[in-house]
C-alpha cells in the first residue's frame, strides 16, 4: 500500500504533462486534502501513513479526469471563495480572485451602514458566491441573486442553504425583462456578466474552454459592452437616488464601460485595477434622474 507521501509524489508528476510544477504540486496537494477531509498542515503530518483503503480508486478517478483538463473545482465540486467553500458544477463558473476583489470593495462599501437595511441585487448569480458572500459579510443586507440559468440558480440555492445565508433568486433573462423588484429601491447593482469576446476563445485555456458555461463566458464580437447596457439601463430604474453599479469588466473595454456610464447619466465613475494591474471593476453613482 504506498503511503500518502508516495501519492502525492505520483499526482504530481502525472499532472506534470499538463501543468507546471508548482501548480501541479498544489492541485495534487488539493485532491489529497479533500479526499482525506484535511488541511495542508494534516495532509504533512500524514504523509508516511499508508493511503486508507478504497482511497486509491478515488485518487486515480479523480487523476483521469484532471488529466482530460477538467477543472480541479469541477472534480471535487467546490471552489474556495472569500473563505468559504462554494458547491460548482458545470453549470456555474468556477469563481475567481478577481470577483473577491470587486465583492471586498463593495463590502467596504456598506459594513458601516446602519441608517437603513441595504438592498443589493447581484445579475448573472451563477454560483451565488457574490449575493451569499454579502449576505453573510453584511448580516443586515437584504439580498437578492438572479440569473437566466434555472441549473445555475439551483446550485445557488444549493450554496446558501449550506452556508446558511438568506438570498431571495430570480429566475429572469436580464436582457428581455426588468428583475421584479420595487423601482428606486436598491443601494447596489453589482455584476459579472459575460465580457469575453467570441474570437477571444483561442487564447483561453482548454480546462476553461472546454468545461465552463459559455452562456456565463461569451459575448458576440459585434457588441462587447451588450450585458453591461442592458443591465445599467435595468438600474436606473431599480437604483435609489445615490444608488451604486458595481461591475467586473474586460480590461480591454474599461475606457469604453466608462464612456457608456457616462452616457446613461451615471456620475463618479471610478475604475480599480486587479492585484496583476489591470481594469477589473468598474463603480459608477446613480443621480436619481436622466441629464
Amino acid at each position: 500500500m504506498p503511503t500518502i507521501e508516495e501519492t502525492l509524489k505520483h499526482l504530481t508528476q502525472q499532472l506534470q504533462t499538463l501543468y507546471e510544477e508548482p501548480e501541479a504540486r498544489t492541485m495534487a496537494e488539493w485532491v489529497l486534502q479533500y479526499l482525506l477531509e484535511t488541511g495542508r498542515m494534516g495532509l504533512l503530518q500524514r504523509r508516511q501513513e499508508p493511503v486508507p483503503t478504497g482511497l486509491g480508486d478515488q485518487v486515480q478517478q479523480c487523476l483521469e479526469r484532471l488529466l482530460q483538463h477538467e477543472p480541479l473545482q469541477y472534480v471535487l465540486g467546490e471552489a474556495s471563495f472569500y473563505g468559504r467553500d462554494f458547491k460548482v458544477t458545470p453549470a456555474v463558473l468556477i469563481p475567481r480572485p478577481e470577483t473577491e476583489e470587486l465583492v471586498q470593495r463593495i463590502i467596504k462599501t456598506y459594513q458601516h451602514q446602519h441608517q437603513h437595511q441595504v438592498r443589493l441585487l447581484d445579475i448573472g448569480t451563477g454560483s451565488g458566491c457574490i449575493p451569499i458572500t454579502l449576505a453573510a459579510e453584511l448580516p443586515t443586507a437584504q439580498v437578492w441573486g438572479l440569473d437566466v440559468s434555472e441549473e445555475a440558480l439551483a446550485v445557488a440555492r444549493s450554496n446558501a442553504e449550506a452556508i446558511n445565508q438568506q438570498v431571495t433568486w430570480l429566475h429572469q433573462d436580464i436582457l428581455q425583462e426588468v428583475p421584479a423588484l420595487e423601482a428606486n429601491s436598491l443601494d447596489a447593482v453589482i455584476s459579472n456578466p459575460p465580457y469575453v469576446l467570441e474570437e477571444e476563445k483561442n487564447l483561453m485555456r482548454e480546462n476553461v474552454l472546454a468545461f465552463e458555461p459559455h452562456l456565463a463566458l461569451f459575448v458576440p464580437n459585434e457588441d462587447p459592452l451588450l450585458f453591461y447596457r442592458r443591465i445599467a439601463q435595468v438600474a436606473q430604474t431599480l437604483l435609489k437616488p445615490g444608488g451604486r453599479l458595481f461591475f467586473e469588466i474586460n480590461e480591454r473595454y474599461a475606457g469604453q464601460t466608462e464612456s457608456l456610464l457616462q452616457e446613461l447619466g451615471y456620475q463618479g465613475i471610478r475604475l480599480y485595477q486587479d492585484l496583476r494591474g489591470k481594469d477589473r471593476m468598474a463603480e459608477a453613482l446613480w443621480p436619481g434622474k436622466l441629464g
